[in-house]
Parts: structure tokens; sequence; C-alpha cells
């Protein structure tokens, strides 16, 4: 099983997004390095962005105190169980 944590964006993404980067990529590559987080990345359309996680509780964790969410560049975000059907841990 993954989780697949959604953001949505908020109000002024580019006007906010740049000034929060730098501590957003770091907290990322900190959970990408602990083995929680797989994948993570952008939508094309700048509708928001997703990550792939190994458990609802990193994806939880990583978003409560991600600098995008906290500081506004990310209006929702939500937490969905995933089943991979192809990959690694597909069955």
């Amino acid at each position: 099983m993954r989780y697949v944590l959604y953001y949505e964006s908020g109000d002024d993404v580019a006007g906010k997004a740049p000034l929060h980067f730098a501590a957003h990529r770091e907290r990322w590559a900190t959970f990408h390095q602990r083995g929680d987080l797989l994948l993570i990345g952008p939508f094309t359309d700048g509708a928001g962005a997703l990550g792939v996680f190994t458990t609802a509780e990193s994806a939880r964790e990583f978003a409560e105190g991600d600098p995008f969410v906290v500081h506004g560049v990310v209006r929702e975000w939500h937490v969905r169980e995933w089943m991979e059907a192809l990959g690694e841990t597909a069955t």
C-alpha cells in the first residue's frame, strides 16, 4: 500500500512559492532520505502537486510541517490510500 498526498495550490503561488521553496525542498529531501517519500512533484497546470509516501502518518507529518502549507502556498491537502498495481510493491 502507498499513500498519496494531494496539494491544491493557494492564492499567489508565483509570489509565495519562491520564498519558501528552499525550506520545502529541504523537508522533502529529509523525508526521502528516511525512506518515507518515494515521489513528489507539481502538476503541470499549476493546480497543485502530489507526493507518494510509504505510510499515511508520514504523509500527514510531511504536510503539517511543510513550509508550503504553513505559509499558504497550499490551500488544501489530503491523503488517500493507493494500491499500487504495477511496480515493486504490486501484488
